[in-house]
């Protein structure tokens, strides 16, 4: 991976929080990293007005990444300010680094995200993982209670969980999941769904022989993907999770004792652009940790 995460940052909660994770995790992997802010065009009329707002957030982002050096020494911050279509730039901003970090809205009530059209735009066009953190992540979340029972970032990193299709297996995906666990010293949870057997939709008896065969068989399906990795990554525990039902639900639940949960995006070339695919695009959602989207083939 580059020696770059990028960060999009506009002031805002979500892309400070963004900062925030992307300074950790930029850490973790001894890369620089580099806030870009984007700028759309404005009419004439408003030329006056944007450039004093984009003079105040040049500002807040120089102050940003100040504060992001202070808090984390050693580490090298720059700011980079860019005029276009966000979600193209941000993308592209990406192609020379490892890494894109982008923040999004929290919805209130319960753990998700909002994610935006930029970020859904964003993951959708680019060939680079994406990390989505919300606003109000803080390092804390991202561990183990400490022994009084307190969220502490001194204490040991929570799982990270991957979504992973026994089908279709990728190794860019894999690899991802594997080095992120790897960097954290903490447990990879692999979480793997196979759909329930047809009698569920027509209201027909339940067959136990028949669901502990589908059982039995997809469990040793994961583990033969996974066999290999086990090998190449022999420090990182890997607990596998066969289960029958929706994906989505399944990680958006596992999302709740996560450091972070790794999801796929199949790169498909279409006319009317990228997609981000109904399983990523849910778990976007209805997270309660930051989530990475790998793009692969």
């Amino acid at each position: 991976m580059s020696r770059t995460v990028v960060a999009g940052f506009d002031g805002s909660a979500e892309s400070r929080a963004a900062a925030e994770w992307a300074a950790r995790e930029a850490r973790l992997l001894g890369a620089e990293l580099r806030l870009v802010s984007v700028w759309e065009p404005v009419p004439l009329a408003y030329s006056a007005y944007a450039e004093n707002r984009q003079y105040e957030t040049d500002q807040v982002a120089l102050e940003a990444a100040a504060g992001l050096r202070l808090r984390h020494p050693g580490l090298t911050v720059d700011v980079a300010r860019l005029s276009g279509r966000p979600s193209e730039l941000l993308a592209a901003a990406v192609d020379d680094a490892g890494l894109l970090v982008l923040g999004s809205r929290g919805l209130s009530g319960f753990g998700g995200f909002l994610v935006g059209s930029v970020g859904q735009a964003v993951v959708a066009r680019t060939r680079r993982p994406v990390v989505l953190v919300r606003a109000g992540e803080q390092a804390a979340d991202e561990h183990a209670h400490d022994p009084s029972g307190i969220p502490s970032a001194a204490a040991p990193y929570r799982p990270v969980v991957l979504g992973l299709d026994t089908e279709s297996p990728d190794a860019e995906l894999l690899a991802f999941a594997f080095e992120a666990a790897a960097r954290r010293d903490t447990a990879l949870r692999v979480l793997h769904s196979w759909p329930l057997p047809p009698y569920f939709a027509y209201g027909l008896p339940e067959d136990p022989e028949l669901d502990a065969r589908l059982a039995v068989d997809d469990a040793a399906a994961l583990s033969e993907v996974l066999g290999p990795w086990r090998r190449r990554f022999p420090s990182v525990e890997v607990r596998e999770e066969s289960r029958p039902g929706k994906p989505a639900a399944h990680l958006a639940e596992a999302s709740n004792d996560a450091s972070l949960v790794v999801v796929g995006r199949r790169v498909r070339s279409s006319p009317i652009g990228g997609r981000i695919g109904p399983v990523t695009h849910a778990v976007l959602h209805h997270a309660a940790a930051p989530v990475a989207v790998v793009p692969h083939d």
